[in-house]
């Protein structure tokens, strides 16, 4: 499970950084990206600290993973919730 739950994040973040590039003044897209990142971000924690494994290289880039993944959805919920100017 731990392996499995790693690398569906792992797809996840990447498809997320690349699409969340392409919507970057779509505040709507944005604030569901994050959402669904803390989402994600639970779901890891929860895997990392809840099942067991065996520590090493998997396990370090998991936590860096969420790590990683909490400030991509901080970086989301600023573009999503940002006041826009109206003059643009």
């Amino acid at each position: 499970m731990f392996t499995f739950v790693f690398w569906i994040l792992l797809i996840w973040f990447i498809i997320n950084v690349i699409w969340m590039w392409f919507v970057l003044n779509k505040q709507g897209y944005q604030k569901t990206f994050a959402w669904i990142n803390v989402c994600a971000i639970i779901i890891g924690f929860w895997v990392y600290y809840g099942v067991s494994h065996n520590p090493g290289a998997l396990a370090d880039w998991f936590i860096c993973l969420n790590w990683v993944n909490v400030v991509l959805a901080c970086i989301q919920f600023y573009f999503g919730y940002r006041k826009l100017n109206s003059n643009d």
